[in-house]
């Protein structure tokens, strides 16, 4: 990305597989700072390259003191570049340079900090005393020699360090989530104050660069294919590509019959009102008939995402120069395949991203793998892309196969299309929906007794789920008045044919993903 762009600082997030990794790359973000997310497999020689301006070692599930743990190379604290080590990065830095960490009674929830001097780069301008959010069992108990504690609460003597000379630090704490009343200033802290950065990041002012690149990726004869979905993401790559290379841009929008109510006519008459040159194509069959037997969720992405490749490599044999796939990949997708480089986990395989086949004919372009879901909105609406579809709700590629649990079949379609138009029409008309990230409907195989007039009747369980989110990265289930559930849930009930229960997903990201496939 900087080779790419001119990104300004940069910040370094070294992963450890925690739960809150990538709320810390957004949070720096959200200071204007650049920030990358790497697995804790990064070499010396890569942290050299990218010159970082700080470094920050995630949380993580393990113990330090454990076999096969993870490590990171013990000379990235001779690199004078400031470090900040939170939950398993504070107790590894402890651990790695000779201090004591045991497992203990343990910490969660809130918690009250005790500073025990606001003077300190890192605490400057906060109070004493401060409420501090706690997700630990293990607990640093003997610091390394020339570390002195800088904080603590009533369960953890060190809760926060710092190394005299050098600018190392370690948070037991973590000041990435909203908990932690005062964390985004002590993140602020550490950026400007402790690794002196510069706040020059903003992804809209990255347009003409962007742009640029596109141009010296793209040989000046060679043409580019855009898979389209009418999403934000898919859009805003294709204006892009289109005000790099003009009318070699060219726009697929495949309908494999596994979107929206209504979604295939909005999605051309928009694109099109919008001057991009639109190819569209009606695949139901072809993608029904190949997800036909299939229940294994992985699968399912796998077969759509292969379908997907097949048919552009089919109109691609058609087109003189066309050598190019660009896709709307952002940075949530690349970090849940496990794309961010080795020892990442995949979470589940993307429809950008992993569901593409080992061998294909095509170069990939992503121009915004680099982006969160929020900042792209940023950049759609510097480009002049209309508000119905910057503010549509995020919707996954392989469609609402990943909405149905077990087999797709056409009447679970039906359902799930008619269940999930439902809640969206509840929502606006309550003024809710532009205030929640995603909202929709998830139809499985399991089937509950009802009464039709006066006879048993067996029918679908249809569930609810509306959660509120800032990246996808983390999601929080929404508490939707209960008067808007229950015209959701008659509604359904009554309008949906098939359906005998509508049920409310009551749980957040993580430890659910927000998609149930």
């Amino acid at each position: 990305m900087k080779e790419d762009v001119k990104v300004g600082d940069i910040v370094l997030v070294i992963d450890f597989g925690g739960q809150y990794t990538h709320l810390i790359a957004r949070r720096i973000r959200q200071l204007k700072v650049y920030s990358e997310t790497r697995p804790f497999t990064i070499s010396i020689d890569e942290i050299v390259k990218l010159r970082p301006k700080g470094i920050i070692l995630s949380g993580g599930p393990r113990s330090v003191y454990t076999d096969n743990s993870p490590k990171v190379d013990k000379r990235i604290f001779d690199l004078g570049i400031p470090i900040l080590g939170i939950c398993y990065g504070h107790q590894l830095i402890a651990y790695m340079l000779g201090g004591k960490v045991i497992k203990s009674t343990g910490e969660y929830g809130k918690a009250i900090l005790k500073i025990y001097d606001t003077e300190d780069p890192l605490f400057k301008g906060l109070n004493e005393e401060e409420i501090v959010w706690m997700s630990h069992r293990d607990s640093v108990i003997e610091l390394p020699g020339d570390f002195k504690v800088l904080a603590s609460t009533e369960i953890t003597p060190i809760a926060a360090f710092k190394h005299k000379y050098k600018p190392i630090y370690g948070v037991q704490f973590h000041p990435e989530v909203v908990h932690t009343k005062n964390g985004l200033k002590m993140l602020s802290n550490f950026l400007f104050d402790i690794c002196k950065c510069t706040p020059s990041w903003n992804p809209k002012d990255l347009i003409a660069d962007l742009i640029s690149y596109i141009r010296r990726k793209v040989g000046p004869n060679e043409r580019v294919l855009c898979a389209v979905s009418g999403g934000v993401d898919s859009t805003t790559t294709a204006v892009l590509v289109h005000r790099a290379i003009g009318d070699r841009l060219v726009a697929v929008f495949v309908d494999h019959g596994l979107l929206r109510k209504g979604e295939p006519e909005f999605v051309v008459k928009t694109l099109r009102n919008m001057g991009l040159n639109l190819i569209h194509i009606n695949a139901k069959e072809r993608f029904l008939s190949k997800l036909k037997g299939v229940s294994d969720p992985e699968e399912k992405r796998k077969i759509i995402g292969e379908e997907f490749i097949r048919i552009f490599e089919e109109i691609a044999r058609k087109i003189p120069n066309l050598k190019w796939l660009a896709q709307g990949t952002i940075y949530p997708d690349v970090i849940e395949s496990g794309r961010v480089g080795a020892g990442a986990a995949r979470i589940k395989s993307h429809h950008n991203v992993g569901g593409l086949p080992e061998r294909m004919n095509l170069k990939l372009l992503e121009p915004l793998k680099y982006f969160y879901k929020d900042e792209v909105r940023e950049i759609a609406r510097a480009l002049g892309i209309p508000d119905e579809i910057v503010k549509r709700h995020p919707f996954p590629g392989p469609g609402l196969a990943v909405r149905i649990i077990g087999e797709v079949t056409e009447e679970k379609l039906r359902i799930v299309r008619e269940a999930s138009a439902i809640v969206e029409e509840e929502l606006k008309r309550a003024g809710l929906y532009d205030k929640v990230w995603q909202a929709f409907a998830v139809v499985g195989d399991d089937k509950w007794v009802g009464v039709l007039g006066d006879e048993r009747y067996v029918g679908y369980i249809v569930i609810v789920r509306i959660v509120e989110s800032v990246d996808a990265m983390t999601a929080d289930w929404v508490r939707v008045p209960y008067e808007v559930l229950d015209r959701i849930s008659r509604r359904i009930t009554r309008e949906v044919e098939g359906v005998t229960m509508v049920t409310y997903a009551i749980t957040s990201k993580p430890p659910s993903t927000i998609e149930p496939c």
